[in-house]
């Protein structure tokens, strides 16, 4: 028999899971006589392209074991697609690991590269809470800062990981080759591993925009940025976003060769395959830049909708040079801007979920259907 509080013994000691904390403010948008438009999580909404499911249906008959490592064909192409799309050539396609999922990677990378108590993982002030939960998970300490050299000597000799996220979530900043640069060689000097998450890498606006003259957003693996090595250097890329496959879990690893097996040999170990139908609808996202662009106008055209919209109910958005999110202040408290929101019947994110800096502001992700976008329009103009 278990005795009274026994339970409380077994289970990670984490932060309560932030967005349960919505659930009264979903309620009251949910009041709204035109129902609720929910902005506050970046889940695709749109179709999974039919490229995509016509190489997973084909891929069906996968009796066997999937490889850890990833098929060749898979870890050419996106080999290829790094040539092609992120301006990093000549990728070994034997430093590349497809992952189950991005986020599944961000929360466990900690652990699968060995840092446990006293090591020190760095993320930005302003960031996605799962970095946080992968320190935590392994045991090691989360430090929030924007650059090395705010840290204590003390801290900064044990600094073992930090994360880059550009385009950043949520505030959608990117990253030059130069403030890249800057970061991975203070790093490097320190001996630790920089894990850049760029998932949101084709999704960049005004001058980060290639198809409307700008460039495009850099990789931690760009020339410009590694100085003609790798070493130390782990770039994180999800098909999520650009692809709508945020159901199929799909995303890859790609950078130090001598990290890369021997993450690979972890993972045989411990699993967390790919499945091979996945693999294979992965292959054919990243061949094809059609839907990609397709996807991209989309969200172009509820960001141009959205933005004055924002302004005329009083927000100001600041940042957002890329991704799916813009990021809004009306000078208030971040719950009181939630709060007026959801009384008009809309469901943003609060920018405390994303460390204390986020204070006073608010995420607005683009992911809502056209005619969900139209209806919030039409609510924050009234």
């Amino acid at each position: 028999m278990r005795l009274p509080g026994e339970a409380r013994r077994f289970g990670l000691s984490l932060p309560d899971y932030p967005w349960d904390a919505m659930r009264p403010f979903l309620e009251k948008a949910s009041q709204h006589p035109g129902g609720p438009v929910n902005l506050s999580i970046g889940t695709p909404v749109d179709p999974t392209p039919e490229v995509i499911r016509a190489a997973l249906s084909a891929a069906a008959d996968a009796p066997g074991y999937p490889t850890t490592h990833g098929t060749p064909a898979l870890r050419e192409a996106i080999s290829a697609w790094f040539a092609r799309r992120r301006g990093v050539p000549g990728l070994d396609p034997q430093h590349i690991l497809p992952t189950l999922g991005s986020k599944e990677l961000v929360a466990w990378l900690p652990t699968l590269l060995g840092l446990g108590e006293g090591d020190v993982v760095v993320r930005p002030r302003v960031a996605y809470p799962t970095y946080d939960v992968g320190a935590l998970l392994a045991g090691a300490t989360p430090v929030a800062a924007d650059s090395l050299a705010e840290l204590d000597p003390a801290v900064r000799r044990r600094v073992r990981l930090v994360w880059l996220n550009s385009p950043a979530n949520p505030t959608g900043e990117v990253l030059d080759t130069g403030a890249m640069r800057a970061v991975v060689d203070e790093a490097r000097s320190l001996g630790a591993v920089v894990a850049s998450d760029e998932c949101y890498a084709e999704l960049g606006w005004g001058s980060w925009d290639p198809a409307r003259g700008g460039v495009a957003v850099p990789s931690v693996l760009d020339p410009g940025v590694t100085g003609g090595s790798h070493e130390l250097l782990l770039s994180i890329y999800s098909l999520s976003k650009q692809s709508n496959i945020a159901g199929y879990r799909a995303a890859f690893l790609a950078g130090d060769g001598t990290i890369l097996a021997n993450l690979v040999n972890s993972r045989k170990h411990a699993g967390m395959i790919v499945p091979f139908p996945v693999q294979e609808a992965m292959r054919a996202a990243l061949g094809d830049d059609t839907h990609v662009q397709v996807q991209k106008d989309r969200y172009r055209s509820r960001r141009v909708r959205l933005l004055p919209a924002l302004a005329s109910f009083g927000l100001t958005v600041s940042g957002s040079d890329a991704g799916l999110y813009l990021w809004a202040s009306d000078g208030g408290a971040t719950w009181d801007t939630v709060e007026r929101l959801a009384a008009r019947g809309i469901v943003v994110g609060p920018g405390t979920f994303y460390g204390e800096a986020g204070n006073g502001f608010v995420r607005v992700a683009l992911t809502g259907t056209d005619e969900r976008i139209d209806a919030a329009v039409e609510r924050l103009r009234r």
